[in-house]
């Protein structure tokens, strides 16, 4: 579900990256920063309280769809007062118009049926994949169409509303559930998401301060390069994990009772994110040059600096995302609050107090060197709190796959003083050859350990019930 959704979005980007310019995408960044921070700012987590808690009744459903449709219709109020003031802080006067009208997400999204969140809690993924799939494709289509009519920034504006509508009407078609208003269970929701609100403020300003600080320094059109290269460097990692990541929650609460048996899962887990999602994203950094050029274009080079230094960052969140699943597990929601915030303070003092003056490309390196820190600070949090987990255990579990993508990275970079071809040949072969070499060298160091347990023997044996089937 979640590839097909992104590789709708690749095509969605790829297409409008050649019908739109850098400065159309500049200004949908800005405009979706200001949307994100103000629904985040009154998100209550509503979704994680009820997939936490086994024994959620219809009356849990329906406090939760009335706090949801609160916080959506405060957040689109105060969107809509705040867009003048949105667009003064980023110096351009075409945000405000965009800011409002996309406004109306907010409350459409909640107005979603709230009984969908059953699909991802009862691990229900067919009907969570037609759900968000139909939603991503009717706003993929009209997004296009209207791109290609009027080559304006404003298609994105109005695929992403019909998108929405249409989720509104077929989350009601899908599932049988009609919540009313009521706040019934208030208390024992807002027990635990008071603490999920402050981590998702925490986890958004970690994600977008830096898109926020580089919106005011800079242009509009280096903005929309900042901007998309962050989006295209999440794909090969965080994205090509986020399967994993939807069922990784309500598997580790599945378990949760066990604590052997969770962090057996865990290890795996982190295992298999590692295996997969930093080759890919070391893999995107090296080939970012001809990548760029083939898939968006000439206009679009100035984002390959972005794309080689954020691609590594997605690194360290490849590392750390089912730790993070590991901890709200456990019910340590407030750690997990601490941790987004002290990457943020870290991050926000050395941007404004260090680097005043920095432009797009300082804070790139410096989000990098945050990633860097904080990794080492989130592994610390969770020895803390996941009594019998051993630091010997976290890296027997990703030391293969850091040791194989090394040697993948030594043998891409020398490829160029081997071959002489063109660009589009010369990223073939690098993905080939880059690809080649980690497989063999992943096979070499897990054979040479003994064959033991893990991420790899994990996915040959689902690689051999897949052509049995």
């Amino acid at each position: 579900m979640r590839w097909i959704d992104r590789l709708i979005g690749l095509v969605s980007t790829l297409i409008l990256a050649r019908l739109l310019v850098p400065e159309d995408f500049g200004i949908i960044a800005m405009a979706s920063l200001v949307i994100g921070l103000t629904d985040l700012l009154l998100d209550l987590g509503v979704n994680v309280a009820i997939i936490q808690n086994k024994q959620a009744t219809q009356a849990h459903y329906n406090t939760a769809w009335t706090l949801r449709l609160l916080q959506t219709g405060l957040a689109t109020i105060i969107v809509v007062a705040i867009a003048p003031w949105a667009s003064d802080y980023f110096n351009e006067p075409r945000v405000a118009p965009v800011i409002q009208i996309l406004a109306l997400s907010l409350i459409l999204s909640g107005l979603e049926n709230i009984g969908t969140i059953a699909f991802q809690k009862e691990m229900k993924f067919g009907q969570d994949f037609r759900f968000v799939f139909s939603k991503r494709i009717i706003g993929f289509i009209v997004t296009m169409l209207v791109a290609w009519l009027m080559q304006s920034y404003w298609a994105m504006v109005i695929g992403s509303l019909t998108g929405r509508a249409f989720g509104v009407i077929l989350s009601y078609l899908m599932h049988p559930m009609r919540p009313r208003l009521s706040l019934e269970k208030f208390r024992e929701i807002f027990s635990v998401s008071q603490w999920m609100l402050v981590r998702s403020i925490g986890g958004y300003l970690n994600n977008k301060l830096h898109q926020m600080i580089v919106g005011n320094r800079e242009s509009t059109d280096l903005m929309g390069a900042y901007s998309l290269a962050d989006e295209i460097s999440a794909l090969p990692s965080t994205e090509l994990l986020a399967p994993l990541n939807r069922v990784l929650f309500p598997a580790f609460v599945k378990v949760s009772h066990d604590l052997m048996e969770l962090k057996r899962v865990f290890l795996l887990a982190q295992g298999v994110q590692t295996l997969v999602g930093v080759p890919a994203a070391v893999g995107l950094a090296l080939v970012a040059h001809e990548a760029v050029l083939l898939l968006l274009g000439e206009k679009w080079l100035s984002a390959v600096p972005f794309v080689q230094i954020i691609a590594l960052v997605n690194v360290m969140i490849a590392i750390t995302t089912s730790g993070s699943y590991i901890l709200i597990t456990l019910g340590k929601i407030r750690t997990i609050a601490l941790y987004s915030w002290i990457q943020v303070g870290l991050f926000a003092a050395l941007a404004f107090l260090v680097i005043p003056q920095g432009g797009a490309l300082h804070i790139a390196w410096l989000r990098l060197v945050v990633a860097v820190i904080g990794i080492m600070v989130f592994i610390w949090l969770l020895l803390r709190e996941f009594q019998g987990l051993r630091l010997i255990e976290i890296l027997a579990s990703v030391i293969r796959p850091l040791t194989a993508t090394l040697i993948m990275a030594f043998c891409v970079l020398n490829i160029r003083s081997i071959v002489d071809f063109h660009s589009t040949l010369l990223l073939a072969t690098q993905v080939v050859f880059g690809a080649i070499s980690y497989s063999l060298s992943i096979m070499l160091l897990w054979r040479l350990a003994g064959c033991p347990k893990g991420a790899e023997s994990y996915l040959l044996e689902k690689i051999v019930a897949f052509r049995k089937n």
